[in-house]
């Protein structure tokens, strides 16, 4: 009598595979979500470290223009200083080595939420000074253009008024010209503050900061 042997097979079965599938697609879409968390993250990692280094790069550039801001024993009965919205105007010293003093208008303005900043020529004329402050103010300069901060929502200032000893709205205590760009001089009140509010997109709160005009 000749005794049957059974054989048992090799191969996978349709469902072991199935499952061996799923399983595999289920580790696949845990994994493309880690590693879109990681990605995510470091893009916005990214971007708050750029906005960071922009604002300490902006914020000491203001410093040092605030602390050289020439007053009224240089430009008697000349404003120095126009902040309006989204706009800073100043008129800051310039010391070189082996080299007298000299004068430059500095522009700050926010268009397109980004933050530049412009500077004149270094000048001793008056004259011509006077030209590239109304120039600048008028947005008609051709002084080169330097990006400080991208992602700007809006740039909020006020100038701390000696004559009132309070803070003052940017722009509004501006007084008129008159012929030869000069104003009374009674009609400009002494600023040594100014307090400059960033909001960037993405934060919650502006960045706020005051710098001291004329320190230096």
């Amino acid at each position: 009598m000749r005794c049957k042997t059974s054989r048992t097979s090799s191969g996978f079965t349709l469902v072991e595979l199935l499952v061996a599938i799923s399983i595999l697609a289920i580790i696949a879409v845990l994994g493309w979500r880690g590693l879109d968390s990681i990605v995510r993250a470091r893009m916005s990692l990214t971007t708050e470290l750029e906005q960071t280094r922009g604002t300490q790069i902006s914020f000491a550039q203001l410093e040092n223009d605030s602390a050289h801001l020439a007053g009224v024993s240089l430009l008697p009965g000349k404003e120095s200083l126009r902040a309006s919205q989204q706009n800073l105007f100043m008129i800051r010293t310039v010391y070189e080595e082996n080299q007298p003093s000299r004068l430059q208008v500095v522009a700050y303005r926010v268009l397109d939420g980004v933050l530049s900043r412009r500077e004149s020529i270094a000048t001793r004329d008056l004259k011509d000074l006077a030209a590239q402050w109304q120039s600048a103010i008028a947005g008609t300069d051709t002084m080169p253009v330097v990006t400080l901060q991208s992602d700007v929502v809006s740039l909020d200032m006020r100038t701390w008024n000696n004559d009132e000893n309070t803070w003052r709205v940017a722009g509004s205590d501006i007084a008129p010209e008159v012929s030869g760009g000069m104003v009374s001089a009674k009609a400009i009140p002494l600023k040594t503050g100014l307090e400059v509010s960033l909001q960037l997109r993405g934060r919650e709160h502006p960045l706020l900061k005051v710098f001291l005009l004329g320190a230096a």
